[in-house]
């Protein structure tokens, strides 16, 4: 071995050294521009190797104590592909220069024999081997190999050029790859905002799992699973595959083979512990240990898994779940980045999971405690037809929409519909209060202005913080007439058999218990075939528009309660004027008189 052979040319060489010595500062400065590990390395393989007459050139990084040849020229394609990638501790001219961070010259085909007897296959005749270090940050990480033919070898000033030109490619990767880490985090906290914004935008819980699931295929995983933990159970809420033939056969593996929670590992033991878990490559031999049965390893290994991370949904000091990203890619392999960048997700996902869990319970328990205060069913009687239609604004809270109806002994019926302004508690409770106050004063004496003027009593002497608005009718077959007394409210219609609408009057006082009034009654001409409608204001109401466009629009659509179903004429009409976006409770009550 020669560490700085002497220059045996003499004059006859001169100029091509000279040309070499340009060609390697041109190179040099190519180096300085490259962007890319591929440029690099077509960089090397030709420009340099051409620069100083190699027929075969190699470039190597080291990974994973693993040296992985990246660019290579001048081999045939079976040694090409026997040396691609070797341990770091094989007897090889390339680990040795990474292992020890010194430069390697070797001339002549003897002494090559001598130190790397199995390569002479490969250095077929006379040649010179260098091999530069690439170091930089304070460690060896690659290597590049020139075979020269001839024995004599490079001169100093070639070599201290090579070992210029070794320190820049080594500066060129470290640029890149510096450049590669930014632009990651980069994109990875432009990921980890987006991903907020989407979690935050709804708090439907099938919606926000969806969402994780989707948000990181194919960018950073090929498949992705949430599962929660319920009754000590784990139940599957979404699954995303970047193969979306593959999402059944993911979930079938989940179903027919799911994970033992007796298990140390997986997904149980990162419940149990709240500990991550990162497997780095998946082999077969692991699937073949994981698999209860033949076929539960025949569908495991059709989803040819490589590489997986599971981490923890932790939210209020307890996992609520896991969130598993699995690769099928052989170069996408998982590190600890990607597990700590997991584990940000999942912070964020378990947040607007359990968000949306405790507002999924919340809003059920409103609406059924709004309904609660509802009677379940009006029956329209003898001689009359009812129905009424009911939607909560779809918060968490309990609105204070409510409705009656009800006949009397003596033949007539009487109905209510009322609005306590304000939602929560507060105005579930003074809804079921006045609702059961309107039912006994009408049993006493069901007269509109007594009712009312009852209800503002009662409101005085007791008090009240909220704002109630009601219209109350009573309807008399006998007389064919319907008398109403209106308290702040919205005024009702009246679709006459001939098709004709007309307004009820409008409030002519103010909501309940606001200030003492005599109250007033106003009776109309109720006939056969008649229908009313009563409603409250989230029926017509719509954000930027007044009031009058909305009265317009419920006036367009009264026709359409003539349909021989009232129920199907209601829902017709609320579907034509209510909207949807308009976070009020609607509640409606049409009734009609049949003989």
């Amino acid at each position: 071995m020669t560490d700085r052979p002497q220059d045996q040319g003499g004059q006859g060489r001169a100029p091509r050294r000279i040309e070499s010595l340009t060609r390697l500062a041109r190179v040099t400065s190519e180096l300085a521009m490259a962007d890319s590990v591929d440029t690099v390395s077509k960089i090397v393989t030709y420009h340099i190797a051409d620069a100083v007459g190699a027929t075969i050139a190699a470039l190597a990084l080291c990974e994973d104590n693993r040296v992985r040849v990246v660019g290579l020229r001048g081999l045939v394609s079976e040694d090409a592909v026997r040396w691609g990638s070797f341990p770091l501790d094989s007897p090889l001219p390339v680990s040795e220069v990474i292992r020890s961070g010194q430069r390697l010259v070797i001339v002549g085909a003897a002494a090559m024999e001598e130190r790397y007897p199995h390569l002479s296959q490969i250095e077929r005749g006379e040649r010179t081997l260098v091999v530069m270090p690439l170091r930089g940050s304070g460690r060896t990480f690659g290597a590049i190999a020139l075979s020269i033919p001839g024995t004599h070898g490079p001169p100093a000033a070639e070599l201290e050029f090579l070992e210029i030109m070794a320190d820049t490619c080594a500066q060129a990767f470290q640029r890149i790859e510096a450049s590669a880490v930014a632009a990651e985090q980069t994109a990875r906290l432009t990921f980890l905002a987006e991903a907020s914004i989407e979690l935050a935008s709804s708090l439907d819980l099938d919606v926000t799992t969806a969402k994780v699931a989707r948000l990181a295929v194919p960018r950073f995983a090929d498949w992705c699973a949430i599962d929660v933990v319920r009754d000590g159970r784990l139940h599957r809420l979404a699954v995303a595959h970047v193969d979306h033939e593959k999402v059944q056969l993911a979930q079938e593996l989940q179903e027919r083979w799911p994970p033992d929670p007796s298990s140390p590992t997986g997904v149980w033991g990162v419940v149990r512990t709240g500990k991550p878990d990162l497997i780095h490559e998946i082999t077969d031999e692991m699937l073949v240990a994981g698999a209860q049965d033949e076929e539960h390893l025949r569908v495991a290994r059709e989803l040819h898994l490589r590489s997986a991370i599971t981490v923890p949904l932790f939210v209020r000091h307890r996992v609520i779940g896991v969130l598993t990203w699995v690769s099928t890619d052989e170069q996408r392999l998982y590190d600890e980045d990607d597990l700590r960048f997991a584990e940000h997700l999942a912070r964020r996902a378990a947040t607007a999971i359990d968000n949306s869990e405790l507002y999924s319970q919340t809003l059920q328990a409103a609406e059924q405690l709004q309904r609660a205060v509802l009677p379940e069913v009006v029956l329209g009687g003898d001689g009359w037809e009812i129905a009424c239609d009911y939607h909560p604004s779809g918060r968490a809270e309990v609105g204070g929409d409510f409705y009656d109806a009800s006949p009397l002994d003596d033949g007539r019926y009487v109905l209510f519909l009322g609005d306590v302004m304000g939602r929560g508690v507060a105005a579930a409770a003074a809804m079921a209060q006045i609702r059961s106050a309107v039912r006994a004063f009408a049993s006493v004496d069901p007269t509109p202005a007594q009712v009312v003027t009852k209800l503002d009593q009662m409101l005085a002497r007791y008090g009240t913080d909220q704002l109630v608005t009601l219209v109350y009718l009573l309807v008399d077959r006998v007389s064919g007439t319907l008398v109403v007394a209106n308290a702040g409210h919205p005024p009702p219609m009246l679709l006459r058999a001939d098709g004709h609408g007309t307004w009820l009057p409008y409030a002519d006082g103010p909501p309940l218990g606001v200030t003492p009034a005599e109250r007033r009654e106003h009776r109309v001409p109720f006939a056969v075939g008649d229908t009313l409608l009563a409603y409250t204001d989230g029926l017509v109401e719509r954000r930027d528009e007044d009031i009058q466009a909305g009265l317009t629009r419920l006036e367009h659509a009264l026709p359409q309660l003539s349909r021989a179903s009232l129920a199907d004429g209601l829902g017709r009409v609320v579907t034509l004027v209510r909207d949807t976006t308009y976070d009020d409770d609607t509640a409606v009550l049409a009734f009609r008189r049949m003989r």
